[in-house]
């Protein structure tokens, strides 16, 4: 088979094809711009449209009869809000300068809009004389698209590095905030056993001495205040060793709304003198199999120090004649308690550090701990499988809620 462009290096050939250019005629000149897929104009000197191929019917819906008809061509088939951009591209060309790739909205007969892409370039005969300039429009309605699917593919992008950056810094946080709690719980558990052992001393010492004193005695009664205090320390001293060893207990089955109960007892004392009364709420599941509405299978006495340490903490937040609500809600295997008070809340600044080691905002109320509390009991609650949180607003109150698994 002959192919047609084995010869096209063949100087005879090169020939052949620049006599056959010479010969076209305007008709066979016109055919290829009739043809031609762009839209393409020739403007007059003064702009003013000459000619204009088929191709603009399939952009704008008008026939190349009526497009020579309109005053300002092509003006009446641009969107409104881009008609001063293309005026800017008319009296440039007006004025003999060419351009290229200024995006437009063409405007279809039907309002129907569709971006295009003008390139122009003045035009001169073979004496150097003005001919006007032409215009070649083509669709760029594909280039578009793509150009948005990048742009949103980057945004994408940058918002997953942005995201994957702050995860980043936030466990880069967490890890740095998880060593120094490692650190302070090593040095409380060194600090509370160094003073354990001699506060047992103490302990037994002052048991004996005060044995042997009668209560009729002068200053006898300060001898409990005494002993309250060393019990204080002693409390203090087993929270540091929590912090950093915390003791695993067995798993038992008890009843959650007793357990309850019995903390608020416990507080009785703190209610009375500060004159905050503590209710119970509770919302009681249907029985899961052997157990009853309110049993659990937990470990009881982590739960009471739970407990205590945040019934203590909303009563001593609260101010005299307001309440604080404990309420128990067991829902199939889940347990949620929560204990809401009315008082003074916590402040934004501090609400990212109240969970840790030492932190305590009641640093200048006497005999109030170490701010251990709350670390330890959101340790303990998390060996449990659970969780402890907090939602508060300042001059509102405060709501802690812990969720358990209830087995």
């Amino acid at each position: 088979m002959h192919d047609p462009f084995s010869d096209a290096d063949d100087p005879d050939a090169q020939t052949i094809a620049a006599d056959a250019f010479a010969t076209l005629s305007d008709e066979q000149f016109r055919a290829i711009a009739d043809f031609t897929v762009d839209w393409e104009n020739w403007h007059l000197p003064s702009g003013r449209l000459r000619w204009v191929n088929p191709a603009v019917h399939r952009v704008t819906g008008y026939h190349p009869s009526e497009c020579l008809q309109m005053e300002r061509f092509p003006l009446p088939v641009v969107v409104p809000e881009h008609r001063p951009r293309m005026q800017e591209v008319i009296e440039a060309a007006i004025a003999g300068h060419s351009g290229n790739n200024v995006e437009f909205q063409a405007l279809h007969r039907s309002g129907e809009r569709c971006w295009m892409a003008v390139s122009w370039q003045p035009m001169h005969d073979s004496d150097g004389r003005n001919l006007g300039f032409r215009s070649s429009i083509r669709d760029i309605a594909e280039r578009r698209r793509l150009r948005e699917q990048l742009r949103l593919h980057n945004e994408h992008l940058e918002q997953l590095v942005q995201e994957r950056t702050a995860r980043i810094m936030h466990l880069e946080e967490h890890r740095q905030k998880m060593e120094r709690m490692a650190a302070l719980a090593e040095l409380a558990a060194g600090v509370a056993h160094e003073i354990n052992n001699p506060l047992a001393g103490i302990r037994n010492a002052f048991s004996l001495f005060k044995s042997s004193l009668s209560p009729e005695m002068k200053y006898y009664d300060m001898l409990d205040l005494i002993d309250d205090e060393i019990e204080r320390i002693s409390r203090i001293t087993h929270q540091m060793y929590q912090l950093y060893r915390p003791r695993v207990q067995q798993a038992s089955r008890f009843d959650l709304r007793r357990t309850i109960r019995d903390v608020i007892t416990l507080v009785e004392p703190l209610q009375n003198r500060s004159r905050v009364k503590v209710d119970l709420r509770c919302e009681a599941a249907e029985p899961l199999g052997d157990m009853g509405p309110t049993e659990v299978c937990l470990r009881e006495d982590e739960i009471k120090q739970v407990l205590f340490n945040l019934v203590r903490n909303a009563i001593q937040a609260s101010s005299p004649a307001q309440r604080v609500e404990v309420c128990l809600a067991v829902r199939g295997e889940e347990v949620r308690i929560e204990v809401i008070d009315q008082g003074c809340g916590i402040t934004q600044d501090v609400m990212p550090q109240i969970f840790d080691p030492f932190f305590s905002t009641k640093q200048d109320v006497p005999k109030q701990g170490m701010g251990l509390g709350l670390s330890v009991s959101r340790s303990l609650v998390q060996a449990m499988k659970g969780q402890l949180n907090v939602t508060s607003r300042p001059g509102q109150g405060s709501r802690f809620t812990i969720e358990l698994p209830r087995r």
